[in-house]
């Protein structure tokens, strides 16, 4: 079956890593696993003899009748959708647990995948998931560096993301043009501790990261922030002016956005946060 590019498909074939990626998963023998995009089915193949059941999501309608007549039902459900539209609440709340997720996910949906699951988080447990080489510095980027930026944050809100190994475009059929990196992420949400409103931190988050080469402060007047409470605001917090979103932990920007909300009894955040 020939790849459909498309659909960004590049088809995992090497053994050695199908094999790290599932001991990546961990004890799942009495779990249920979502798989995102089998594909062919070279890890669903192997993860079906290590979970007690598998939950294969994929778009490709010819790919995943294919599965279905090679597979047992009893170990694998496929499940032709795309994941974007899948509700993970609702296959949680049937299985009666937190799920584990495993992926191969393609390269030009990747971001809304990881904020899809981040947005589900409550209905898992942890992912590893297989994303372009790039993608997973920019993930698991520390602030201060060249990759941090929005989407380094609102990964990191919702958990622990580690890097585990990298794959050449050789252990795809047919190769890509760029490297992919393995990762996991254990679903923990820091929205609590901080004391942030999640919808509300994520919607000023996106603000003040909107333009990298523009500096905190001018981030926040084009958010509406007026210019005169600026600098009192980043004062507040021990943020020089002069600092852009990207040198700044999360921990300070939380303190910057509880400063934000209130003032004026949350109107300004308000109107930041819409």
């Amino acid at each position: 079956m020939t790849a459909k590019s498309r659909l960004g498909q590049n088809f995992l074939h090497d053994a050695n890593a199908i094999q790290r990626i599932v001991t990546a998963l961990g004890d799942c023998s009495t779990r249920t696993v979502v798989e995102i995009g089998p594909g062919k089915g070279a890890i669903t193949r192997v993860l079906a003899g290590h979970a007690r059941h598998v939950l294969a999501i994929e778009l490709d309608a010819e790919l995943a009748a294919r599965l279905r007549s090679e597979l047992s039902p009893e170990r694998v459900s496929i499940v032709n959708l795309d994941v974007l539209r899948f509700d993970f609440a609702a296959a949680a709340a049937q299985t009666g647990e937190r799920l584990i997720v495993v992926g191969n996910l393609p390269y030009y949906i990747t971001s809304p995948i990881l904020l899809k699951l981040a947005a589900s988080h409550t209905a898992l447990d942890h992912a590893v998931l297989m994303v372009q080489r790039e993608v997973a510095d920019r993930v698991a980027a520390a602030p201060g560096s060249r990759d941090y930026g929005f989407l380094s944050v609102a990964t990191q809100l919702y958990g622990f993301v580690e890097p585990l190994f990298t794959l050449p475009p050789g252990a795809f059929s047919p190769p890509p043009e760029v490297h992919s990196t393995v990762l996991r992420w254990r679903f923990a949400p820091r929205f609590t501790a901080l004391g942030v409103d999640q919808a509300q931190f994520l919607a000023f988050l996106r603000k003040a990261f909107a333009q990298k080469r523009k500096t905190l402060a001018n981030n926040l007047r084009a958010a509406g922030v007026p210019s005169a409470q600026v600098a009192e605001l980043l004062s507040a917090v021990g943020i020089d002016e002069k600092a852009r979103s990207e040198a700044l932990p999360v921990e300070s920007l939380a303190d910057l956005w509880k400063q934000i909300a209130a003032l004026s009894n949350g109107s300004l955040s308000n109107q930041i946060s819409t």
